[in-house]
């Protein structure tokens, strides 16, 4: 663990304030849930929970059953990190941050479909991404209680290609499954 030199004390409801500068370094957000873990040490450790990355092995087989059945590269993310990738090396996208574009689609809560030979501009998946290399992607929100709790990415590197209406709808309907599957 790193130590920051910042103190905090305890307040009378035994509460505590996490630092801006911490909250906005590891993107938590208003609202967002905590887990609370002790060690033998007597050290307290907060950590950003991810409902996503409960059902990895789920999200992993999600992500494999798509890229077998349309040949796109196909990722399951978090809120904030990439949690499955099938069509691709692991760790080209597994646990890096989403970049902002990506969370902005997000948030917006509707789907995105965009195809460069219609003139979309692609947009980079991670913070270190190349957008350059796609020539479509889909980003569908994944909705839980009412709440982004992540995002089914779909992309294609192939010239020339690009997502169709079956390509959305398989999109659409497995972000809505997994969604499902988180409310229950």
């Amino acid at each position: 663990m790193r130590a920051t030199g910042i103190v905090r004390r305890i307040d009378e409801l035994g509460r505590v304030v996490i630092p801006k500068e911490i909250r906005r370094t590891l993107r938590i957000r208003e609202g967002d849930p905590l887990e609370i873990f002790t060690d033998h040490d007597g050290e307290v450790v907060l950590k950003k929970y991810s409902p996503i990355g409960e059902i990895a092995t789920i999200a992993k087989d999600y992500t494999d059953s798509l890229y077998r059945t349309l040949g796109h590269v196909a990722l399951i993310s978090d809120r904030d990190a990439v949690v499955s990738a099938s069509g691709v090396n692991k760790r080209e996208y597994a646990e890096k941050p989403l970049s902002p574009e990506v969370d902005q689609i997000l948030q917006s809560r509707q789907l995105q479909v965009l195809n460069l030979a219609s003139g979309a501009k692609m947009i980079p998946v991670t913070n270190d991404d190349r957008p350059d290399a796609y020539s479509a992607q889909i980003i569908a929100p994944i909705l839980a209680d009412g709440e982004i709790i992540g995002g089914l990415i779909l992309l294609s590197r192939e010239s020339g290609v690009q997502m169709s209406d079956i390509d959305h709808k398989v999109a659409e309907t497995t972000a809505n499954i997994v969604g499902r599957q988180m409310e229950q």
